[in-house]
């Protein structure tokens, strides 16, 4: 059993700058020493999506950290991931991330959308929803301020081409082409 074992707080100062040089920032440290071996859990995202090789090299480089500690001795077990799909998106950082995702909105005038994540800029969030009516895709704007509620939702199939193009437009293009 490992004894010693670091605080999330020492955790993070020893990961961060190897973290960030790599494009990623740790969102969360999980330290369970109830466990035999003890397991030390890094949650880590950046604007772009954890890979298997990245998550690998990060492991890599956390586990070299971490070893090169006096104070823990014995096994441990380190993980590193991403937050998952079920992490709530709380911040202008999460929905750019989540950008071209389809999300689960719900707002503080009780409004509930399911749309995709288009640009976040300025404090708000561009949302691409389905317009019945006109049998076609549309944008909404919504201030980030008004969301009480906003998270990732499964899909399990490709979703429509135009619907895609409109969550990547980018509006300070359209804005400059308009000025």
């Amino acid at each position: 059993m490992a004894t010693g074992l670091p605080s999330q707080t020492q955790v993070i100062e020893l990961l961060d700058g190897e973290f960030a040089r790599a494009g990623y920032e740790i969102e969360g440290v999980l330290i369970d020493g109830r466990v035999d071996p003890p397991r030390i859990t890094v949650i880590a995202d950046g604007d772009t999506a954890l890979d298997l090789d990245t998550v690998a090299a990060l492991s890599r480089s956390a586990s070299s950290l971490l070893d090169a500690v006096n104070s823990i001795e014995g096994r441990y077990v380190l993980e590193v991931s991403s937050p998952g799909v079920d992490r709530p998106l709380t911040s202008e950082k999460h929905f750019r991330r989540a950008r071209g995702r389809k999300v689960e909105l719900a707002l503080t005038d009780g409004t509930q959308l399911i749309g995709r994540v288009g640009e976040t800029r300025d404090g708000t969030l561009s949302l691409v929803l389905r317009d019945d009516k006109a049998r076609d895709w549309t944008t909404r704007t919504i201030p980030l301020g008004e969301i009480v509620k906003a998270v990732v939702q499964v899909e399990f199939s490709n979703p429509p081409k135009r619907e895609l193009e409109l969550a990547t437009v980018d509006r300070s293009a359209e804005a400059e082409g308009c000025a």
